[in-house]
């Protein structure tokens, strides 16, 4: 177990309800600021949905809030300690004129009125979201470049001037890294038939090379972007917990009753807990079970004894923690099936019902149960049940019964495994192709789905075998969602760095910019506060985000 001390000031915590002019406050009190102004541009005037975002020197927490519709924007004085402070801003299209630092000095607040000018690189600012809006192509030619974006931005894509004899080449080389591989950090995988061959991929080398700039000095098509926030979701402080290393990527994120924040590392062999109040982050290492193979993990969850339970992906492994003792627990796959081609993903933790815990793999599409009090360890393939065709699960999970769940990714089936009779039964969601991803099963029992391609969050009903689907706006692409204790839905994206909420009574619909290239995974709802929280983790940035709404 290594700790460490992130030195830095800490924002305070204190909760606030709702933004004014020049200060954040509840329905009938107002609330001192530390630093407040006026965001405004030649070509607009004051602007709404403007991220002014404060940081201060040394620090590893950052604080951002959204202007008005009067450009304005303020910081309780509560998140901000003294010190000095640099302030940044987030709005497509837009820089700084000049940079901006300030003082927060005792009681004093500070008036930083903030002028901003044309950007003169529009593309470095735009999300993957609004490359997906501004790139030529049918929409089957674009979904297939939502397999870039886990490991880099599609700015990389546009910017190369590779042509398509030579993009077949470079397309796969990436598919032979795995996942879990970071510019800064590729890593092979070991199974080298999993890539296939350059020439599969011609048709979608053809396409690559009219999108980017292999023929061309500027792109044929205009560069797009999404309106910024307004109105409510401009009411919210969004705060930033910058992790020591580039390498390091919060994949799962989960906080426990004393207020740590878990996150495996998607891209290094730790699990690891950051304590948001004293700001140390404590790093339990894993075992390196396959030396060469990929590292780094997936799914985190806790059980009803309270171990973390965790995967080891391209490791062939699962795996246990206990958070009072620190004390960690392997269950490795089988030497049997335990080939390079094996990605272990995720965890049906009910052993509580019958013993057993599930598991899947993604190179082979098998699914494998281990019983935990014999070691004896079983396979199943239950995409054979479905009709002859490519398919993929993506996560597992068990509900109250230990039965097991299954996202089908390729064309976005849902699926499951009953633990007692082991039949396999699939359904097929209203939205065909969706790409299923991410999983919640509800107290109910209803299963709680993202729709990845289909860009909607799905609601299954095991009852009466039927799907209720949400969209969510344009270019979304959701990752995970889940309910709250009020009843909105919250969902993380890979897209648009906007974390949503949708009030599906209403139809309400918040999107929280976030300040930086977010790339966020799975989320964590927080309804011990209120209104409820939410945390991600930034996986491109290397960061740990909390999502506060003022209402």
């Amino acid at each position: 177990m290594k700790s460490v001390i992130i030195s830095g000031a800490a924002a305070a915590l204190a909760m606030m309800l709702c933004q004014t002019g020049t200060a954040l406050a509840g329905p009938t009190e107002t609330v001192p600021v530390a630093i407040s102004g006026q965001v405004t541009s030649a070509a607009e005037g004051p602007m709404e949905g403007v991220v002014v975002t404060a940081r201060q020197d040394g620090s590893i927490v950052s604080v951002s809030v959204t202007t008005d519709a009067k450009g304005r924007y303020a910081f309780p004085d509560t998140r901000l300690e003294p010190g000095h402070y640099t302030l940044k801003i987030r709005a497509a299209g837009y820089d700084l004129a000049a940079p901006v630092t300030t003082d927060v000095v005792g009681e004093a607040a500070s008036t930083v009125d903030l002028r901003l000018v044309p950007t003169k690189d529009l593309a470095a600012q735009l999300t993957d979201g609004e490359w997906m809006m501004s790139i030529s192509g049918t929409d089957n030619q674009k979904a297939a470049l939502l397999n870039c974006t886990s490991c880099h931005t599609l700015e990389r894509t546009v910017l190369s001037t590779h042509n398509a004899d030579e993009w077949m080449q470079v397309v796969h080389r990436m598919m032979g890294y795995g996942a879990v591989s970071q510019p800064i950090k590729p890593q092979r995988m070991l199974d080298k038939a999993r890539a296939g061959t350059p020439q599969q991929y011609r048709e979608l080398a053809d396409y690559l090379a009219t999108i980017n700039l292999s023929s061309t000095d500027k792109w044929t098509y205009p560069l797009k972007t999404l309106p910024r926030p307004t109105g409510d979701s401009t009411r919210v402080i969004v705060t930033e917990y910058a992790l020591p290393r580039k390498t390091i990527e919060p994949h799962d994120i989960l906080r426990d009753k004393d207020g740590n924040v878990w996150y495996t590392d998607f891209g290094e062999l730790f699990i690891s807990k950051f304590n948001p109040k004293t700001l140390k982050l404590t790093e339990y290492p894993l075992k390196d079970f396959k030396s060469g193979a990929p590292v780094g993990e997936l799914s985190l969850q806790f059980d009803k004894k309270g171990l973390l339970w965790f995967d080891m992906m391209y490791q062939g492994a699962i795996g246990t923690l206990d958070p009072k003792t620190g004390e960690i627990k392997y269950y490795p796959l089988p030497p049997k099936w335990n080939d390079n081609r094996v990605q272990l993903n995720f965890v049906g933790d009910r052993y509580d019902v019958d013993g057993k815990v599930w598991t899947k793999s993604v190179g082979t599409d098998d699914v494998f149960r281990l019983d935990l009090a014999t070691g004896h360890w079983e396979k199943f393939h239950p995409t054979d049940a479905l009709p002859p065709g490519k398919y993929g699960i993506y996560q597992v999970i068990s509900d109250a019964h230990n039965n097991l769940w299954m996202a089908e990714f390729h064309n976005g089936y849902l699926g499951k495994i009953d633990a007692k009779t082991l039949k396999v039964t699939w359904y097929a969601p209203p939205t065909p192709h969706a790409r299923l991803r991410r999983m919640e099963v509800e107290a109910n029992g209803d299963i709680v789905v993202t729709e990845y391609r289909g860009n909607k969050v799905a609601v299954f009903d095991p009852k009466t075998a039927r799907f209720t689907e949400y969209p969510l706006p344009p270019y979304t692409y959701p990752y995970r969602a889940n309910f709250d204790k009020d009843g909105n839905i919250w969902a993380s994206t890979m897209s648009t760095d906007r974390v949503v909420r949708i009030n599906p009574k209403t139809g309400r619909t918040d999107q929280y910019l976030m300040p930086s290239d977010t790339n966020m995974r799975t989320v964590y709802v927080d309804n011990s506060t209120t209104p409820p929280s939410f945390w991600v983790g930034s996986n491109h940035d290397h960061a740990l985000v909390k999502v506060e709404p003022l209402d």
